[in-house]
């Protein structure tokens, strides 16, 4: 276990209550000119909009609408210009993973004179200037990024076909987090959602730091969870208690618990940031596709150690043979994801050709130093090429 420091200040209402009585002073306590940003029109046909707006009567309200999956830098410019022109004080973000991205960069742009997009190609450029940040209240609406506890963003520009993460310096200040607003999510967000959840957490298990034993046995009884209530939550929409822990294992998956100690980045998401950078993919079902590749590219005499440890403890594979159990561990990630209805090939997600492959390689090796023991195993431009190729096919898996 390496040397670490957590320290994470958002203040966290989680449950039925909170939003009602809450939310007014929540926000008001920072100021009173307050900047609404949402995605398109779900919180209005679900009644939240009326909610959150008798909630912030008395308070000066500028609404930024419209912020869309895989959020682009258009939005985020928005946002900015409407933050300067408004003096806005403080942002209340009441969406997805996608919302509270662009919201945490609003923030800091506000105090920023130049292109916004700075302070994302410079990934953390808004704590390196000691740029300043509004604070960000934010209303849950879909378990699966963990954004809501994290200071990270990830910002799409679709004219360079570029989708990079961002970070800092804050966490949102207060997060509503409330099970029953996602009762409304479709079975393809809420699958995606899931997986997401499922990758930030073996994004930190495959991990080169040696006796993690704390952060490895939270990870592993965060993915049981995962693995036991998505199914649950797509069968039944509105089962509370599978919805209160998808959100929670959300929010306790990138929350920077888990990760204490570590030493290598992530290998997937920088591969799948491409995917969507491209393809404009839903991110959850792109590393649905590609987690399970990764794994058989990973799986190693030095590695499979860690993978049997999976099988066992998540999977509750029971044998002697290390290679083995890796093995049928691998097979049953694969399974899972496919019960969920997540497409198993880039097909599926209509990516015919890998006619963008190998430049969508070459970024995302050098963006997540993946030649550079910036991941758990070292990848080239070829290898990651291969990984792209591999999941154009189900070959290798049992089917």
């Amino acid at each position: 276990m390496e040397d670490f420091r957590f320290v994470n200040k958002t203040d966290i209402r989680f449950g039925k209550n909170h939003i009602d009585e809450e939310l007014h002073d929540a926000v008001a306590q920072y100021g009173q000119n307050v900047l609404l940003a949402y995605g398109g029109g779900s919180i209005k046909r679900s009644g939240l909009y009326e909610r959150v707006m008798k909630a912030l009567e008395g308070l000066n309200v500028v609404e930024l609408t419209g912020i869309a999956p895989n959020p682009k830098i258009d939005s985020v410019r928005e946002g900015q210009r409407l933050a300067k022109e408004h003096d806005i004080d403080v942002i209340l973000a009441v969406g997805g993973g996608s919302v509270i991205d662009a919201s945490k960069v609003i923030a800091s742009a506000k105090f920023y004179d130049g292109d916004a997009w700075d302070l994302v190609a410079d990934r953390g450029a808004k704590s390196r200037q000691n740029i300043d940040q509004l604070p960000v209240v934010d209303i849950l609406t879909l378990a699966a990024t963990g954004t809501e506890m994290n200071p990270g963003s990830v910002i799409s520009n679709p004219e360079l076909k570029v989708k990079v993460g961002t970070y800092g310096p804050n966490t949102p200040a207060v997060s509503f987090l409330d099970p029953q607003l996602t009762y409304s999510v479709s079975k393809w967000q809420t699958a995606a959602g899931s997986f997401d959840i499922f990758s930030h957490l073996t994004e930190q298990y495959f991990d080169r730091a040696n006796d993690t034993d704390i952060s490895d046995g939270m990870i592993e009884g965060m993915m049981r969870a995962v693995i036991k209530w998505a199914p649950v939550a797509l069968a039944t929409p509105d089962h509370y208690e599978a919805r209160a822990n998808l959100m929670w294992a959300s929010t306790m998956a990138l929350n920077g618990l888990v990760r204490s100690g570590n030493v290598n980045g992530w290998t997937v998401h920088p591969i799948e940031h491409e995917l969507s950078a491209y393809y404009d993919i839903t991110h959850g079902v792109g590393l649905g596709i590609l987690t399970p590749r990764w794994m058989k590219r990973a799986l190693s005499a030095e590695t499979v150690a860690k993978f049997a440890r999976f099988g066992r403890n998540v999977w509750s594979i029971q044998e002697d043979d290390d290679q083995v159990v890796a093995e049928k561990a691998i097979q049953a990630t694969y399974d899972w994801i496919k019960s969920l209805d997540i497409p198993m090939t880039l097909q599926g997600v209509e990516i015919t050709d890998d006619t963008n492959f190998r430049a969508m390689a070459e970024s995302a090796v050098k963006i997540g130093r993946l030649d550079q023991e910036g991941g758990y195993v070292n990848l080239t431009v070829d290898d990651v090429v291969a990984l792209y190729q591999a999941s154009m096919t189900t070959d290798g898996f049992e089917d």
